[in-house]
């Protein structure tokens, strides 16, 4: 599903048209993205868990030529499907 076409199903289940829909949805993307930046998890309860996980610095190689590479350290946002979630899919 792309971001299109979850602002068109939200503008008909909700009875938005699809610029009100497209604002809602950005505005969910927008603060979940603004809680992560500043270390907070967003939780839904049910549904999952967004939250920053921390990547320690690792050696890699470079696919190309088989050199040694060193990967900084980083933060990556992580989900974690929550129970109803998981039950709905299967």
């Amino acid at each position: 599903m792309t971001k299109s076409e979850l602002v068109d199903q939200v503008a008909d289940r909700a009875g938005l048209n699809k610029k009100e829909a497209a604002d809602a949805v950005d505005a969910v993307l927008e603060t979940i993205e603004g809680a992560l930046k500043r270390g907070s998890d967003v939780v839904f309860s049910g549904f999952g868990k967004f939250s920053v996980s921390q990547r320690s610095a690792r050696e890699g190689r470079n696919p190309a030529t088989g050199e040694k590479i060193q990967i900084k350290a980083s933060r990556v946002p992580k989900f974690t499907a929550g129970a109803a979630l998981k039950k709905a899919i299967k």
